[in-house]
C-alpha cells in the first residue's frame, strides 16, 4: 500500500485509517483533479478492489472522501451489489467515520457541520453547502468565487458557459444561462469566475 496518503491527512487520523487500510484489501491511488468526482472505488476485472482519490483536496476533504470510499467497498464486501448510496452504505460510512469525529481530527469550524451530514450521509459532501464551505475554509480556489460572492446582476462563466446571477431563493441562487435564456439553480459553494476578471 502506498503510504504517500498519510501527507494527505491530518496526522492524528493516521492510526485509524491504517487500521482501516489493513482491515480491508485495495490498493489506493492519488490522481489528478477530477471535475465530477473527488474519489471512487471499483472492482476490477482481476478480482481486485481499487480505491482513487484526488490529490487537490485539503486534509479534511481528502480523508472524508477516502472513508467515503472505503464504506462503498466495505458495503460491497458486507452486501454485494447494492444501491450506490443506499441504507447500507450510510449506515457503514457512519460507522467507519465515528473514530474521526475527534476534535484532534476535524477543528471545530467542521465538527458541527460534519456530524450533522452524517445523519443522513449524501453521494456527495458538495450537496451539504455548510460542510462544503467549512471544509474548504470559506476559501474559493485561486482565481474563482462563491456564487454567494458574486454581485446580483453580474455575469460569471461556469463550465465554459457564461450566466448571470439573479435572486437568491431559499438556499439557491437563480443564474440565467446567456445562451439558451433558461434559468438554472445554484447551490451557494458553486465555484465560478467572475467574467470581468477574464
Amino acid at each position: 500500500m502506498d503510504t504517500e496518503y498519510k501527507n494527505y491527512i491530518p496526522q492524528k487520523a493516521i492510526p485509524f485509517l491504517e487500521f482501516l487500510i489493513n482491515e480491508h484489501n485495495f490498493t489506493l491511488k492519488i490522481v489528478n483533479q477530477r471535475a465530477t468526482k473527488h474519489g471512487d472505488f471499483r472492482s476490477l476485472p482481476n478480482g481486485k478492489f481499487q480505491i482513487t482519490v484526488n490529490n487537490n483536496l485539503n486534509k479534511y476533504q481528502f480523508l472524508l472522501t477516502l472513508v467515503h470510499e472505503i464504506a462503498h467497498h466495505v458495503t460491497h464486501q458486507k452486501f454485494g451489489v447494492v444501491q450506490a448510496h443506499g441504507k447500507e452504505w450510510k449506515a457503514i460510512f457512519q460507522h467507519l467515520m465515528l473514530p474521526f469525529l475527534n476534535p484532534n481530527i476535524y477543528p471545530n469550524e467542521i465538527l458541527p457541520h460534519l456530524a450533522n451530514y452524517l445523519k443522513n450521509p449524501k453521494a456527495s459532501t458538495d450537496s451539504d453547502v455548510n460542510l462544503s464551505l467549512a471544509l474548504r475554509g470559506n476559501v474559493a480556489e485561486n482565481g474563482k468565487h462563491f456564487i454567494f460572492d458574486i454581485p446580483l446582476n453580474e455575469l460569471f462563466i461556469f463550465k465554459n458557459t457564461i450566466y448571470k446571477r439573479g435572486n437568491k431563493r431559499r438556499t439557491r441562487y437563480e443564474c440565467l444561462n446567456m445562451s439558451n435564456k433558461k434559468v438554472y439553480l445554484f447551490n451557494q459553494n458553486v465555484e465560478v469566475k467572475l467574467y470581468k476578471d477574464l
